[in-house]
């Protein structure tokens, strides 16, 4: 048992941990609140639905509101310092 818990191995564990339990986020999300996802028999019944405000509620999240109008950019003032000569 000694020999797999060895220090260098936590990160490991660490990154599965969080790759997992992202996969895990994912699967409850759509599993839950996903409008095209329908578990019980009786919404299975229904058929395609048009539904385009459930839809539109769905896929734009805090998140996705939050960046849309964010500069795509990690470090924007290192990036605007090596990139425009004349603000130095």
């Amino acid at each position: 048992m000694n020999r797999w818990l060895r220090p260098e191995v936590y990160p490991l564990f660490a990154a599965m941990g969080v790759a997992v339990g992202i996969c895990g986020f994912q699967l409850v999300r759509n599993i839950c609140i996903n409008p095209d996802v329908r578990v019980s028999k009786e919404n299975r019944a229904a058929g395609v639905l048009e539904n385009f405000t459930e839809g539109q509620k769905y896929s734009e999240h805090f998140l996705r509101k939050y960046v849309r109008n964010k500069s795509p950019e990690i470090m924007p003032s290192i990036n605007s310092f090596f990139s425009d000569p004349e603000k130095n």
